[in-house]
């Protein structure tokens, strides 16, 4: 994926794109920072977005502390991500848990817990029977 994303921000003239390989639960937010000012990089993000990432870590709660603490105060954090389905597609359930257990996801994980305990002015958002969650706010 970093392959992918390098080869994308090259095609587009991206120059403000900053790409680190590293586990996100548990890369040192100041080495993170130093390396970012090391490509000219100001050290904080105006925003993050996690899709489909944090349920895919054991440790998810440890990659949203570094996630947050690298966006810039008044930033956005962003995160979607899936739960049970709920309703009329509930019967979809065992499927939804099927998908999560052969991609490697915890669908019990609930990682944009995260955006309504530490953002403010949070914005919610679900779609097929609240499978998939959206949450996305803004840093104190």
């Amino acid at each position: 994926m970093l392959a992918r994303a390098r080869r994308k921000a090259e095609r587009r003239g991206w120059s403000n794109v900053i790409l680190i390989e590293g586990d996100a639960t548990t890369l040192s937010v100041e080495k993170v920072r130093e390396a970012v000012r090391a490509r000219g990089g100001r050290g904080s993000s105006d925003a993050a977005l996690a899709t489909y990432a944090l349920s895919l870590m054991p440790g998810w709660e440890h990659a949203w502390e570094r996630m947050k603490h690298l966006v810039r105060p008044a930033g956005t954090l962003s995160v979607v991500d899936m739960q049970e389905p709920q309703g009329a597609f509930a019967v979809f359930g065992p499927l939804a848990r099927l998908a999560c257990r052969w991609g490697g996801a915890d669908i019990t994980a609930a990682p944009w817990r995260g955006v309504e305990r530490d953002c403010v002015a949070v914005r919610t958002a679900s779609a097929r029977g609240d499978h998939l969650q959206v949450r996305t706010g803004r840093r104190p």
